[in-house]
């Protein structure tokens, strides 16, 4: 799938994902409500089928907290880059995608370590490299 049908391709599943030209990628931004959706989508469908999560990465933005999601379709060699934000830095929560992608799991804990985000329905979220006395 080129960028283009790729693009048409996710604004056929989520209407509401802002899509952008990356430097290398296609970017969708989407928000926290639809995200784990959206992802069990990409995985699931047989024209997208991305079924390899490169890497999940934390970002802090400033005013806002946010995951960045390489994926990458081994059957069709495409790849998707997927973001996510919230204002909430108090109680930053993303829904996890260990259940679509088992690599995730140990990815969100680094995450939720150093940045304090915290991915609800996790099968093990606990620090990683820090100890307890870092607070989040």
């Amino acid at each position: 799938m080129d960028r283009s049908l790729l693009s048409e391709f996710i604004k056929k599943i989520e209407p509401s994902a802002d899509l952008k030209e990356g430097k290398q990628y296609p970017e969708a931004d989407i928000s926290p409500a639809l995200l784990h959706q959206f992802m069990k989508k990409l995985r699931e469908s047989e024209d997208a089928y991305f079924d390899y999560l490169v890497c999940l990465t934390g970002m802090d933005y400033g005013q806002d907290l946010g995951v960045i999601y390489h994926l990458h379709s081994t059957r069709h060699e495409h790849t998707i880059v997927v973001k996510s934000r919230t204002a909430d830095r108090q109680n930053p929560v993303f829904e996890s995608v260990t259940d679509i992608w088992k690599t995730a799991e140990f990815q969100e804990r680094e995450v939720f370590d150093l940045l304090g985000i915290k991915f609800s329905n996790h099968p093990d979220l606990r620090r990683l490299f820090l100890d307890s006395s870092w607070g989040f």
